[in-house]
């Protein structure tokens, strides 16, 4: 039985080497924040961290994952919606259906890691995430937000 890191526990999962981690989080651990989408790793939907790094879920077999990387969903992204993202996202209400934005949160989350005052253009490369209500305005937006702290200036 492999173990993976996720959301800073050690869990035991039983699974085929080669099941996507997507539905690993999904079926055996519960956590169903992150989303199917494509299956093809365009959209983004089922983006989540490992190591830091934005990694799309749904195409990455169980057997990639090395037993000392650490997973990230975005159940563990903070306590509360406390990410500077995530306060952003409420702030400046960037959702509009909603299914593709812990994809997007997570997304912008590891762009702020690597680059913490992005510009448009850098946003734009960083945010390949497809969200079919058209919110890209408002997720650029809420990216330089949070790249202050997450709550927009008055």
């Amino acid at each position: 039985m492999p173990t993976l890191n996720v959301n800073g526990r050690d869990l035991e999962v039983q699974a085929d080497p080669n099941t996507p981690l997507l539905w690993v989080l999904r079926e055996q651990l519960g956590l169903t924040g992150t989303k199917y989408g494509c299956g093809v790793a365009q959209c983004g939907a089922c983006t989540v961290h490992i190591d830091g790094a934005a990694v799309r879920s749904c195409v990455m077999p169980l057997s990639a994952l090395k037993p000392a990387q650490k997973v990230t969903t975005i159940e563990g992204l903070s306590t509360g919606a406390s990410h500077p993202v995530q306060k952003a996202w409420l702030a400046l209400d960037v959702p509009q259906c909603g299914y593709c934005q812990s994809g997007m949160i997570m997304a912008a989350a590891a762009l702020l890691k690597e680059k913490p005052r992005p510009t448009d253009a850098e946003i734009d490369d960083a945010m390949t995430n497809i969200c079919r209500c058209g919110t890209y305005n408002r997720v650029r937006a809420a990216i330089h937000v949070a790249a202050d702290g997450g709550t927009p200036k008055a």
